[in-house]
């Protein structure tokens, strides 16, 4: 998740109290059909205020003329597609919603994200505008795991989460299919410090703390 830590009684805020996350949707644009699996991301400025430098699915911060619920998270999806990576023709009822993810409380900038999937349109090529993304690249989940830990790619914890997920699928077309059927929870991970260092745990794992 993006943002600096700071602990003030155990929240992120300067007043004691939790920052409310912003509402933002991110695109995870796949290709590959019935053979293959492979998803697009996006590297971010090295000037960015955060997440400088890291890759990413395409995505963003819901814009307010973009309503609320769940049409302006695709509306805002589909936009920050075609902003950062110039793909057009995906069309914000096409979405296959698969997962939502909220940036932890002891994290100072928040988010509440919304991932989406989609098929990659029959002939696109993507671009960034070498403003806010700087480069892109097709990976399959595993390629960009193990780059990451060769420490040639930087991905930050919910991409991590979300290709080791994608790697039990052996195509696009799987994924997708199994995604149409999925519930759909809010993931809400907690940051743990024990002495000087501090780690992200999700919910279900050793000390994740239930009441909260």
């Amino acid at each position: 998740m993006p943002g600096e830590l700071r602990r003030r009684g155990g929240t992120s805020a300067e007043n004691g109290k939790d920052v409310v996350p912003r509402q933002a949707a991110s695109v995870i644009l796949v290709r590959g059909g019935s053979e293959a699996l492979e998803v697009l991301l996006v590297q971010r400025t090295h000037a960015a205020r955060f997440m400088a430098g890291v890759w990413v699915f395409p995505g963003g911060a819901v814009d307010a003329h973009e309503g609320e619920g769940d049409e302006a998270h695709r509306r805002a999806a589909v936009r920050e597609l075609e902003e950062e990576a110039a793909v057009g023709g995906v069309r914000p009822g096409e979405l296959v919603k698969f997962s939502r993810w909220i940036t932890p409380r002891e994290v100072s900038v928040r988010f509440d994200t919304h991932f989406f999937l989609a098929p990659a349109p029959d002939g696109i090529e993507p671009a960034v505008d070498g403003d806010e993304c700087i480069d892109l690249g097709w990976f399959g989940p595993a390629d960009a795991l193990a780059a990451c830990e060769r420490g040639e790619l930087a991905l930050v914890f919910p991409t991590i989460k979300h290709l080791q997920q994608f790697g039990a699928f052996s195509s696009a077309d799987a994924l997708l299919e199994h995604a149409r059927g999925r519930k759909v929870l809010p993931v809400l991970p907690q940051v743990v410090v024990e002495g000087e260092v501090a780690r992200i745990v999700l919910p279900g794992e050793p000390g994740y703390r239930e009441a909260v």
